[in-house]
C-alpha cells in the first residue's frame, strides 16, 4: 500500500496537462467552501440573520450571495444552463442594495441558503469536469472563471471574518497563535530599494483579475522602506506623543473624521489605566501586544503616523517593487520569496491564525532585499489612489474594478491573515475608502533616498 504523498505524486504524474487547471480550480473551490461552512456554522441562526454592524451584511446574505454568484458565472455564463433561482438575483446584487439595507430584504433563511449554495456547488463540480479549459475563450481558458469564483468566495470569507470581529458576544472562532519568530539577530529598521525600472502588474498570471493587468514598466526612484510593518509599540509612541491631538500630522479630512467621531486609538482598542491598552479580537479581550503589526487603522491614521515619524506611506509602485523586484536578475517575482505558491513558512494567510504574527516573522517569506511580511498578516495602506493601469480592460464586468477607480479609494497591498493564498499574490490589488478601520489593515512607512 502506497503512502498518501506517493499517491499524490503518482496522480500528478498521470494528470494530463490540460487537467491541471481543473485540479487547481477544484481544490480552490473546496478550500473556499470549507472556510465558508466554518464561518457560518460556528454561530446560531439568529446570529446569521442579524446585522452586527451597518457596515456589514448579515452573514446569511454573504452565504446566499456566494451561491448566487457561482450560479450566475459558472452555471449560466460558462455552462450555458438555465437559471436555477433567477428571482433572487436582485436580492444578492451588491450594487443594487447597500449593506445597511440588506436585513430588510426577503432573504433566504439559513437552511434554504445553505441548501441553495450546496445545490449550485454540486452542479458546478460536474460542470468543471466537463468544461474545456484550453483555447476556449478568456472566461474559461485556464479555468479562469472557476478561479475567479474561488477568489470571490474567499474574499467574502474575509468579509465574514470582519463581521465576526464586529459581532458582540462570546467567542465563536478559535485558532492557534502564529509561530514564534525565529532568529535572534536584530533586523535593520529599513531597506534601500534601488531606483530604476521594474515590471509592475502581470499579463501571464492565469487567475489575475482585471485591475492587476497588464504588465507594464514603471520607473521608481530609490527609496527606503520599513523592513517590517509598523508595530503596536511604535504606534503607541505616536499616541503617547499626542498624535491624535496634533492637527499638524493629519490630512484635513482625516482630522475632521477623528474629531467628529472622537477617535483616539485603533479600532477595538480600549484604554485601561496608565499606559496599558487592551484590544478585543473575535470576542476575546487581552493586552495590546507591542511586537505585533498595528491593526484596524484607517488610511488617515496611517498617513498621520508616517508624517509624525518624518516619513511617508509608500506608493503602490514602490510597495510592489519592494515585494517583487529581484535586483540580481531584474525580473519581477510572483511573490517576495519567488514564484512558488505560499506555504505555511512563507506567510500568515488563510485564517490559520486569527491575528498577525510578531513583526519580523516568516524569514522564509522575505524579499530579495530582506523586507519581511509583505504578504499576509495585515493589509498595507499605500499612498496611491486606486487607478487603472495603462492598457487596462475591464473583464469580465466593469463592476469588479472600473467603477471604483478614482481618488475616492486608496490602494492596500499584501493581504492579511484573513486572506487565502488564492486571492493574494504580489500583483493583487485591494482598495477601500480612507476612513475604513474595520478591515484588517496596517501599514509600513517609506522615505526618499538622498541621491549624492
Amino acid at each position: 500500500m502506497t503512502a498518501p504523498a506517493e499517491d499524490e505524486a503518482e496522480d500528478a504524474r498521470n494528470t494530463r496537462p490540460e487537467q491541471a487547471p481543473k485540479r487547481r480550480a477544484l481544490a480552490a473551490l473546496i478550500a473556499a467552501r470549507e472556510r465558508t461552512a466554518l464561518l457560518t456554522s460556528c454561530v446560531d441562526d439568529g446570529e446569521l440573520v442579524a446585522q452586527h454592524s451597518p457596515l456589514m451584511s448579515p452573514l446569511v446574505w454573504d452565504l446566499a450571495h456566494i451561491g448566487n454568484q457561482e450560479e450566475q458565472w459558472l452555471w449560466r455564463a460558462v455552462g450555458g444552463r438555465e437559471a436555477l433561482r433567477p428571482e433572487i438575483d436582485s436580492l444578492y446584487d451588491a450594487f443594487e442594495h447597500p449593506r445597511a439595507t440588506r436585513p430588510s430584504l426577503p432573504l433566504l433563511a439559513p437552511a434554504e441558503a445553505r441548501a441553495y449554495a450546496a445545490d449550485v456547488r454540486g452542479r458546478i463540480v460536474d460542470l468543471l469536469d466537463q468544461a474545456p479549459v484550453e483555447e476556449s475563450g478568456p472566461l474559461v481558458e485556464s479555468a479562469f472563471a472557476f478561479g475567479m469564483i474561488a477568489q470571490h468566495e474567499q474574499q467574502h470569507d474575509e468579509t465574514m471574518l470582519i463581521t465576526h470581529q464586529l459581532r458582540k458576544g462570546p467567542v465563536a472562532l478559535t485558532a492557534p497563535p502564529p509561530p514564534v519568530a525565529s532568529g535572534s539577530c536584530p533586523l535593520e529598521r529599513e531597506v534601500l530599494v534601488p531606483g530604476g525600472p521594474f515590471t509592475m502588474g502581470t499579463s501571464d498570471e492565469p487567475w489575475a483579475l482585471d485591475n492587476e493587468r497588464p504588465a507594464h514598466t514603471r520607473m521608481v526612484a530609490p527609496f527606503f522602506i520599513d523592513t517590517v510593518p509598523v508595530t503596536n509599540g511604535a504606534y503607541l509612541s505616536f499616541m503617547a506623543d499626542g498624535g491624535y491631538h496634533d492637527e499638524r500630522w493629519w490630512h484635513p479630512e482625516g482630522w475632521a473624521q477623528i474629531r467628529r467621531h472622537g477617535i483616539e486609538a485603533p479600532l477595538f482598542w480600549r484604554h485601561e489605566s496608565g499606559d496599558r491598552w487592551l484590544r478585543r479580537r473575535f470576542g476575546a479581550t487581552g493586552p495590546v501586544a507591542e511586537d505585533e503589526p498595528v491593526l484596524h487603522v484607517s488610511w488617515y491614521e496611517a498617513d498621520a503616523y508616517a508624517r509624525w515619524a518624518g516619513r511617508r506611506l509608500p506608493t503602490e509602485a514602490e510597495w510592489e517593487k519592494a515585494a517583487r523586484h529581484d535586483p540580481a536578475t531584474g525580473r519581477s517575482r510572483r511573490y517576495p520569496w519567488g514564484d512558488t505558491d505560499p506555504g505555511p513558512g512563507h506567510a500568515n494567510l488563510a485564517q490559520r491564525h486569527l491575528g498577525p504574527a510578531p513583526a519580523g516573522s516568516y524569514p522564509e517569506g522575505s524579499s530579495p532585499l530582506g523586507v519581511r511580511q509583505l504578504i499576509g498578516d495585515v493589509w498595507e495602506w499605500t499612498a496611491s489612489d486606486f487607478l487603472a493601469y495603462p492598457g487596462f480592460r475591464a473583464f469580465p464586468y466593469k463592476e469588479y474594478s472600473e467603477v471604483f477607480f478614482g481618488p475616492g479609494h486608496k490602494v492596500l497591498r499584501g493581504g492579511s491573515f484573513a486572506v487565502d493564498p488564492v486571492a493574494c499574490r504580489g500583483t493583487f490589488r485591494n482598495w477601500d475608502l480612507p476612513v475604513r478601520r474595520q478591515i484588517f489593515s496596517g501599514f509600513r512607512t517609506a522615505r526618499d533616498a538622498e541621491i549624492a
